[in-house]
């Protein structure tokens, strides 16, 4: 697998956060992977749903290597279609 793409969208509130990831998302190759740094709770939540909504596979990152606190990582595979 190639390196994702990285995207850090900590301290980015909803749904811009979401907005961003799908935007970032758009510049990925079809089955390739984006990482994705957000805070936990809501901006958690929204942005896995709905990347996975629109078919991509997303995976939350466990351990994060992230220090508690600093948020969760996702690693989303674009959908090929």
């Amino acid at each position: 697998m190639n390196d994702p793409v990285t995207l850090d969208l900590r301290g980015t509130a909803c749904p811009v956060n979401f907005i961003r990831a799908r935007l970032a998302l758009e510049t990925v190759p079809a089955g390739g992977w984006l990482q994705i740094d957000l805070d936990r709770g809501e901006p958690e939540l929204m942005v896995a749903e709905g990347l996975r909504s629109e078919g991509h596979a997303v995976e939350l990152v466990v351990p994060s290597p992230l220090a508690p606190g600093d948020g969760v990582r996702l690693r989303v595979q674009r959908d090929g279609g």
